[in-house]
């Protein structure tokens, strides 16, 4: 039995329903023909906060009880966690310190303050940020909720994919981000409890592939911070509750280079009409890269996580293919 089961996710969909957008469901012909498969993109770029992490995290924290309400929550993140669990903390009524990066996206720091928490800096490179989480709570009793690896985060996350095979009971296939492992083990979840026969694909940037290495040994592989484009995917290692769950339910690990993360991009914006972080290109960049063993026509399922790149961040990358 793994720390989450598709119970806990159908709770989740129930607990976070006044809290979240039920995003659309969008499809392309353009992509459909270039790629020789039905694609069904999950525009989590349109959530509230602009990223699928407010399903995690609004969950998470709703389970709180008044005294650690009270005490409040620290997490770390680069980004959209960040967002998430400050417009959670807000929504909610109680204190946030999210610890992030000196480097991450300005706008994600700007819009965590501007739900109301207070950011602590650290350098990703040098520093432990999970250190840094659990010196706040020893302090002054403040609850840690990771980015990733808890079960009200991966149960919470899980319901992107509920809804999208609610609306497509019938994929054969579908693809997801994979960073810490948060949401594609709540998609495996998902995804394999109501259609028994689909094949699950994790997506991660090709500097970052611990994801992939450790699901081909069978074992955590820890790397160092990854130098990739796809900053929401800047993980070191998969958790301790995720690794076992998409070890046991993914059918294959997919990496992809940033040059193609790029590219999909551009895709997205020129064909769909969307803004979409690099993050969020992974699906798209996998399916773009990989020869998947699938039927011509086959019904794929894509999670796009998240749209919070900025316009000067989106041009530069952009103009670097020409």
């Amino acid at each position: 039995m793994h720390a989450v089961e598709f119970k806990d996710i159908v709770a989740a969909s129930e607990r976070i329903r006044s809290a979240i957008q039920r995003t659309p469901v969008l499809t392309s012909s353009a992509i459909n023909a270039q790629l020789g498969f039905e694609v069904y993109f999950k525009c989590e770029n349109f959530q509230r906060v602009g990223a699928f992490k407010m399903r995690g995290a609004y969950n998470a924290l709703s389970h709180f009880d008044p005294d650690a309400r009270k005490r409040g929550v620290v997490t770390a993140s680069s980004g959209n966690h960040a967002q998430a669990i400050a417009c959670s903390a807000r929504l909610l009524e109680m204190p946030a310190k999210v610890v992030m990066p000196f480097d991450a996206p300005a706008m994600k720091i700007s819009a965590t303050r501007g739900y109301g928490a207070e950011v602590i800096f650290y350098d990703r490179y040098t520093q432990d940020r999970d250190a840094i989480c659990n010196e706040i709570s020893a302090s002054n009793g403040m609850t840690v909720i990771p980015p990733f690896d808890h079960p009200d985060v991966i149960a919470g996350q899980g319901t992107a994919a509920m809804e999208l095979l609610e609306e497509v009971p019938d994929l054969d296939a579908i693809c997801a981000p994979l960073g810490g492992g948060g949401l594609l083990s709540g998609t495996a979840i998902a995804a394999k409890q109501m259609q028994s026969t689909i094949r699950v694909y994790g997506c991660e940037p090709l500097a970052g592939n611990d994801g992939q290495q450790s699901f081909r040994t069978g074992e955590i592989v820890r790397i160092d911070t990854p130098k990739t484009i796809a900053d929401g995917a800047q993980t070191q290692a998969l958790g301790a509750l995720t690794f076992p769950i998409i070890r046991a339910l993914v059918d294959d690990v997919l990496a992809v280079d940033d040059v193609t993360l790029i590219r999909a991009m551009q895709c997205h914006a020129e064909r769909m009409k969307l803004w979409v972080e690099p993050t969020g290109c992974l699906g798209l960049g996998a399916l773009l890269s990989h020869t998947l063993n699938l039927p011509k026509n086959a019904k794929v399922g894509v999670i796009i996580s998240g749209g919070n790149v900025d316009a000067a961040r989106f041009s530069s990358l952009i103009q670097s293919l020409s």
